[in-house]
């Protein structure tokens, strides 16, 4: 009787954690669309291309196979497939995105 308290704290924390955890959402990670007219450039995907840059916070259009799609970087992932976000046929193959520090990011505030 005398552990079952710590014990019970141990598992109410463990449980807030999960529970933090558990709120974050694929938009958390991965950013979201956006209207082609919000782009701040494009981005042409041909065969030749073999990952693309995007800095947090922009707002790129992605030209693949005829297939137009925009994207904001607003979130906290540093990389991933381009295949997670594109339109079905866009894009056929693992095509990185790296995500670089914007201004803010860098700044010492």
């Amino acid at each position: 009787m005398k552990f079952l308290a710590p014990i019970l704290a141990a598992l109410l924390l463990l449980a807030a954690n999960v529970a933090a955890f558990a709120s974050v959402t694929e938009a958390d990670m991965l950013g979201r669309p956006a209207p082609l007219t919000a782009a701040q450039r494009t981005i042409s995907i041909d065969p030749g291309t073999k990952w693309v840059t995007v800095e947090r916070g922009e707002v790129v259009k992605f030209t693949a196979k005829g297939q137009e799609f925009a994207w904001a970087f607003d979130a906290m992932a540093s990389s991933f497939d381009l295949e997670r976000i594109a339109p079905a046929g866009a894009v056929d193959r693992k095509l990185m995105v790296y995500i670089w520090p914007n201004a803010q990011d860098l700044s010492d505030n």
